[in-house]
């Protein structure tokens, strides 16, 4: 059995109340995710786990005793209110249940990365990028197809960055900018993966920002544990309009794996924080979500299409400035 966690770490407590469901592995991503969204820091942790066949079980742990009637409306939204009946409620002795749920994670190739957990720091090879990824308090281990999407794609796109990087220049004015070749932005961070990967493969700054405060402590942890420091600043940040953001843009590369509504709902700002020629990853997509986010960032061309385990990630270029 696989097991697949995040989401945030409810307090500790001497005791955990737990509400779970089975289903089908879009499905419970869906409520994963809503869950991750309708609650504070420290309210919940929420683990996911791949029984095989097809069958997946999602599953949140309190310290409290949660509303059930919230709960359920939760899950009625996220996928119908079949889904909301079958919702399991239990009282539980206290565990880490993020701790657990990576217990029986194994390392996960992408291109030339593999993100892996200390136990499996050996199984790294010479000609791989190891990220190792252990706490396991935000989205990011490398296991969800959306994450192993956003790697493949920058794996790709860090090819083309590379070929095309601009050679160092004396000249007064801009030349940190062309010592370093490129900015990139990875938004919604995580655990931090993405830009620990791109800082790791391409040696360059790197901004990594999230609206969870706990996101972000993880992603710091991260960086340092994976001696990234040097090229990624983490900062806690709502949306693209944050000072930090707006301060080192234009993005060469803006990496984008969270959901489709908030992915919409950022497009005109975001599109512009992208550079001429620049290029845009979007992520955290179903299959049939792929044309709904393309829409949204028009007139930005779609150069690839990865789909993996249901889920879509997108690379979209902007056109370049004309002369």
């Amino acid at each position: 059995m696989t097991k697949r966690s995040k989401l945030r770490r409810a307090a500790p407590s001497s005791e955990s109340w737990a509400a779970s469901l089975a289903g089908d592995e879009q499905s419970v991503h869906r409520i994963a995710a809503l869950l991750a969204e309708s609650f504070g820091d420290g309210e919940v942790a929420v683990s996911l786990a791949d029984y095989g066949g097809g069958s997946w079980q999602v599953a949140a742990y309190f310290s409290a005793p949660p509303d059930r009637t919230v709960l359920r409306d939760i899950v009625t939204a996220a996928a119908g209110p079949q889904a909301a009946v079958a919702l399991a409620f239990g009282k539980i002795a206290a565990r880490d249940w993020v701790s657990e749920s990576l217990a029986g994670l194994k390392p996960v190739t992408a291109g030339r990365f593999v993100v892996h957990g200390a136990h499996d720091r050996g199984q790294v090879g010479p000609s791989r990028i190891g990220i190792e990824i252990e706490a396991g308090l935000a989205f990011g281990t490398g296991h969800h197809g959306t994450t192993r999407g956003c790697l493949l794609a920058l794996d790709g796109v860090g090819k083309r960055i590379r070929k095309g990087r601009r050679h160092p220049s004396s000249r007064a004015g801009g030349a940190h900018r062309r010592m370093t070749g490129t900015r990139i932005l990875d938004l919604g961070t995580g655990s931090g993966v993405l830009a620990i990967a791109a800082a790791r493969a391409l040696h360059v700054p790197v901004l990594a920002t999230d609206i969870d405060a706990a996101s972000v402590r993880t992603a710091q942890a991260n960086v340092r544990l994976n001696g990234a420091g040097g090229f990624v600043q983490v900062a806690h940040a709502a949306g693209v309009s944050a000072a930090a953001i707006r301060a080192r843009a234009p993005f060469e590369l803006v990496l984008a794996n969270i959901l489709l509504a908030p992915l919409q709902r950022l497009a005109a700002p975001l599109r512009q924080r992208v550079a001429p020629g620049g290029r845009l990853v979007l992520s955290g997509l179903l299959t049939a979500q792929a044309n709904a986010a393309l829409a949204a960032y028009r007139p930005f061309a779609l150069e690839r299409r990865i789909v993996l385990d249901g889920w879509a990630t997108l690379i979209l270029r902007r056109g370049k400035r004309r002369a």
